[in-house]
């Protein structure tokens, strides 16, 4: 990973969710996250599933990792905790200079199962990061088209 880029848990607070208005894939996630403060008067440090990259005072990339739990694989073999990854953006002024790949690296350090639902157009990134399509299988899939990545000694579950 390059090491001038620093990835960090984003707190959620009022001046990261103001932040968070910036990036396109911003939602009703963020919206809910708002309304908690609001409604708690927490002015900082709630736990937040975002991490990302500042450059200066900037919030110029950020992902949301998830951790599911065994109980509810139904991607991997044998059957493990592995990490949900969505929301991932780096906003366009920062885009080509390894940014999202310094994410990416972030959540493969976890050395658990990573499971994505790609934006249209972004399969050539996921695929230089080392991720595959996941066998489609409508049940699970509803429509989306998950890509994966399993580190060493872990297998795609067969459908």
């Amino acid at each position: 990973m390059n090491n001038r880029i620093k990835v960090e848990k984003l707190l959620i607070n009022y001046k990261t969710l103001e932040k968070f208005k910036r990036f396109k894939a911003y939602g009703n996630q963020e919206l809910s996250m708002l309304e908690d403060l609001q409604s708690n008067i927490i002015e900082n440090n709630s736990i937040s599933p975002f991490y990302g990259i500042y450059v200066g005072n900037n919030l110029i990339a950020r992902m949301s990792l998830y951790q599911v739990t065994a109980k509810y694989d139904q991607y991997f073999k044998p059957p493990q905790d592995y990490l949900e990854l969505w929301k991932l953006e780096v906003l366009p002024d920062y885009r080509g200079q390894e940014y999202g790949k310094a994410l990416v690296d972030f959540a493969k350090s976890f050395n658990l199962p990573i499971k994505t639902n790609p934006r249209i157009n972004s399969h050539g990134f996921w695929e230089k990061m080392g991720f595959q399509k996941a066998k489609y299988e409508m049940e699970r899939d509803l429509g989306e088209n998950p890509l994966i990545w399993m580190p060493e000694g872990v297998q795609e579950k067969e459908v």
